[in-house]
């Protein structure tokens, strides 16, 4: 991107109070576009400034209903044929990336669906964070930016720091980013043993480690149903562990999740803002921490084009707690 293009931030109806903190964070107003639904359902897009050459980054996670995809489609479309000089999208949350391969006969792989939609649009980058499966960044083309959450949950357990703590992998899949807390945090991690019964259920099987008479952290990226979460939090307190934090990256909190977290013997639920919290969302064991900090800095750097800083450089100290 040629230096001297201004910078533009715009944000979809998905979660438009993010795009806010950032825009703020950065201290540029947020610009202005008219997102609008026609009588018979159909989504208008208007950008309502000039945007002719323009460095444009678009926020809006593609999480359900897929009305938010489909509206950061159009948002593409129409920066691409009002001339913007570069468009990145800004995906908080990377809807549909659990659908990343066929695990059963005749299923599609929609992550990859999406990427294509993304590419087809006229997007030219991607900016999003904590990708279910990394190697979807693999489906594009484009300059792909992927920030990783655990800056933020480090910064938080290390200026608050829990006693005798234990990170718990709640199964496999979440290992390395459980391997990746303990070395940073100098502490030891277990692993939960389990397996699927069905889409979105889960049972909890065996625990590989040892908990007795310590505090847990359950790291993880999503938490959906709380199936696989509820298990996890009934195994440790079995197994004689004392206080369950958690740290979860994306909380969708679909069905009965709510319920389930509330009245299990979890202390507290940390997740991030990359998605908008509706009031059913805010129970009294979930705490909120901004991202708007990290997506700015890498917003201000990729229009500056300088290097990204380190993912084990945690270096933001003080995030914003909200809920």
């Amino acid at each position: 991107m040629q230096r001297g293009y201004e910078l533009k931030i715009f944000s979809g109806t998905a979660h438009r109070p993010l795009g806010e903190r950032i825009a703020a964070t950065l201290g540029l107003p947020l610009g202005e576009v008219k997102i609008s639904r026609f009588s018979d359902g159909e989504i208008g897009v208007q950008f309502e400034e000039n945007i002719r050459g323009r460095d444009v980054f678009l926020v809006q996670p593609t999480s359900p209903p897929a009305e938010n995809l489909l509206e950061l489609l159009i948002m593409v479309d129409a920066a691409k044929r009002a001339s913007a000089g570069r468009i990145t999208a800004v995906i908080p949350y990377y809807g549909y990336a659990r659908q990343d391969r066929k695990d059963g006969p005749r299923v599609a792989i929609t992550s990859r669906l999406v990427a294509d939609l993304l590419q087809a649009a006229g997007i030219h980058r991607i900016l999003t964070m904590d990708l279910h499966a990394p190697q979807i960044q693999g489906f594009f083309n484009i300059p792909f930016d992927h920030l990783m959450a655990s800056r933020l949950f480090i910064d938080l357990f290390t200026m608050h720091p829990v006693e005798n703590l234990t990170i718990v992998a709640p199964d496999v899949g979440s290992t390395k980013l459980a391997r990746f807390y303990a070395n940073y945090m100098k502490t030891e991690f277990v692993i939960v043993d389990k397996f699927r019964t069905g889409p979105n259920k889960a049972v909890a099987l065996n625990l590989i480690g040892d908990v007795r008479g310590r505090n847990c952290l359950i790291v993880d990226d999503i938490v959906d149903t709380a199936g696989t979460l509820s298990a996890t939090i009934a195994m440790l307190k079995e197994r004689g562990c004392r206080d369950i934090h958690c740290a979860i990256t994306h909380p969708v909190l679909s069905g009965a999740a709510v319920d389930r977290i509330e009245n299990s013997e979890i202390t507290a639920l940390w997740v991030c803002d990359t998605l908008p919290t509706p009031r059913e969302h805010q129970f009294q064991k979930i705490r909120k921490l901004s991202t708007a900090k990290l997506f700015a800095g890498a917003i201000k750097r990729i229009h500056d084009e300088v290097d990204q800083p380190s993912v084990s450089g945690f270096t933001g100290r003080g995030p914003g707690i909200h809920g």
